[in-house]
């Protein structure tokens, strides 16, 4: 320690060094944070670039201050003491460390504060996906088959035949949590056609609470009627009015973010539940098309394509059929 205060010269060309060693440890670490998100979140998470460079830490502070560490040890370069004292480096970097972390400049990036929050359960989507699960998927997706059969055993002669992969209960969850109550006032080729027989549950004092699904009928590009069971996930009406909510704290971005943990966290919550297993379809509904006035009819359609070709696969049609198809 000695050797550093007797040389003010040496000393000053070693802090500029200990400076810039110190800031490009987190620009490294942002570029992996960078690399990470690319790969797996470019389309969800953040929806351009100059959003992704903030949230990794390549921006702001961690930027200015490697650039003035690198412009002090250029104007310093010259006071550099020779090879053989760079222990002194052992010193002066934690110091160097402490004071960017104390004011600020080294904290972590919002990339790392959402993996932690993450990690530790600490987000509102992870509690309102749990409750959307346990207070209402899990008590009406077992129902769901049986009020379909009596739906059509009812509307037989009105309907189309409703194949496998229509009998889900589509599940749908914008991007920008902002949900219609009326399916048919976003979509004009969406017509509202008649509730599900009613369950009714005793629940929580309630006696014969009750929970209901509505059917609606979405046409193609070429007429075609195709009936579904279909509702927007109740529980984004929470995150976008907290986000109108000053007092929330709770701005547009953070939304978004909310959102895709809400999805993934329910659909992690789905995939283990027994009772709910092939009986729902969640649809990830992009806010990037919304200038399309037939965007949610085209989504809904191709998710009913997509489970309908699934179930075809799952459920060949037996050899001799499938040769009398031939002859």
């Amino acid at each position: 320690m000695g050797v550093v205060v007797s040389s003010p010269d040496g000393f000053l060309g070693m802090v500029a060094l200990a400076a810039l060693l110190v800031t490009l440890g987190p620009l490294l670490h942002g570029l992996c944070l960078l690399a990470e998100e690319l790969r797996h979140h470019s389309n969800t998470r953040y929806r351009a670039c100059r959003h992704m460079l903030p949230a990794c830490g390549l921006w702001g502070k961690t930027l200015l201050a490697a650039g003035l560490a690198g412009l002090f040890l250029y104007l310093t370069k010259q006071l550099l003491p020779p090879r053989d004292q760079c222990w002194e480096l052992l010193v002066l970097v934690p110091a160097v460390y402490a004071l960017l972390k104390s004011l600020g400049v080294m904290g972590p990036s919002e990339v790392e504060v959402s993996g932690i929050c993450e990690g530790r359960k600490m987000n509102v989507a992870h509690g309102l996906a749990w409750s959307f699960y346990l207070g209402y998927l899990q008590l009406v997706l077992p129902r769901l088959e049986n009020s379909i059969a009596a739906f059509c055993a009812a509307h037989h002669r009105s309907t189309p035949l409703w194949s496998r992969g229509s009998r889900k209960l589509l599940i749908l969850v914008p991007l920008s949590a902002n949900i219609s109550h009326k399916l048919e006032d976003e979509d004009d080729n969406i017509s509202f056609l008649e509730n599900l027989p009613n369950n009714e549950i005793d629940r929580a004092g309630v006696r014969g609470r009750v929970y209901k699904h509505s059917v609606y009928r979405v046409k193609d590009g070429q007429g075609a009627a195709h009936d579904c069971a279909v509702e927007y996930a109740t529980p984004l009406l929470t995150l976008y009015r907290m986000s109108q909510e000053r007092s929330a704290g709770f701005g547009e971005p953070e939304r978004r973010q909310q959102v895709l943990l809400f999805y993934r966290t329910l659909q992690d919550v789905l995939e283990q539940s027994l009772e709910c297993r092939n009986r729902y379809k969640l649809i990830l509904l992009s806010d990037e098309h919304e200038d399309d006035p037939h965007f949610l009819s085209k989504a809904i359609l191709r998710h009913l394509d997509q489970q309908e070709r699934e179930e075809f696969c799952l459920h060949p049609l037996p050899e001799q059929e499938t040769k009398h198809l031939w002859d």
